[in-house]
């Protein structure tokens, strides 16, 4: 009898362009987008600089393509997290918070990536400042939108003041850090701004 040897293909080997976004990706957010330059880029990709400028026109370009695609994953993880309430704003803003702390409060977390990049890229016009403010902008609104489903008095300060504790608790959690950081009690912080915001309506 013979025995056929199953044959495993090799998995297939990723485009210069992305191996390069993907060593950008981890670099920029473990090391900060100014720390890290081209040569260290395409070196740690197994590329080099004529490869990197042919799949990016300049670094500014893989900083805002980095961004993007940080701003697509946030999208899918906020609205898959809120689809499991939809129609209850209240447990809408509650399963966000929650599932936040579980994602920020571990060693790997730096934070928001792209909060991270609006510190470093303070220029007006960058291309990447505009992804940031783009981010940001419907950021804010969806979280008065969720605060006018709520019933709230003034659903606007209700929506900015979520976002203010939303975005401190990252900075808190890179300040802090360890076990029982302010960040911990962003979620129950949240659940008193909702309960006060709407005692009575």
């Amino acid at each position: 009898m013979v025995v056929r040897k199953e044959v495993i293909s090799p998995a297939p080997k990723l485009r210069v362009h992305d191996r390069i976004m993907q060593t950008a990706r981890d670099l920029f957010y473990r090391r900060g987008i100014r720390a890290v330059g081209v040569d260290t880029i395409a070196c740690e990709a197994g590329t080099n600089k004529m490869s990197f400028y042919r799949c990016f026109g300049s670094k500014d370009e893989l900083i805002a393509e980095y961004l993007r695609g940080q701003e697509r994953e946030a999208w899918t993880w906020w609205d898959s997290t809120v689809a499991a309430h939809a129609g209850n704003a209240r447990a809408q803003i509650e399963s966000l918070f929650d599932a936040q702390l579980r994602r920020t409060c571990n060693a790997d977390s730096r934070g928001c990536a792209l909060a991270n990049a609006a510190v470093e890229i303070p220029e007006p016009g960058h291309p990447a400042r505009t992804v940031v403010e783009g981010f940001k902008a419907e950021l804010r609104r969806r979280f008065r939108e969720l605060a006018k489903g709520t019933g709230a008095r003034d659903p606007d300060t209700l929506g900015d003041s979520l976002m203010l504790l939303w975005e401190g608790s990252y900075l808190t959690r890179l300040t802090l850090g360890g076990d029982h950081s302010p960040a911990e009690t962003a979620a129950k912080a949240a659940r008193a701004l909702i309960a006060a915001h709407t005692l009575g309506t």
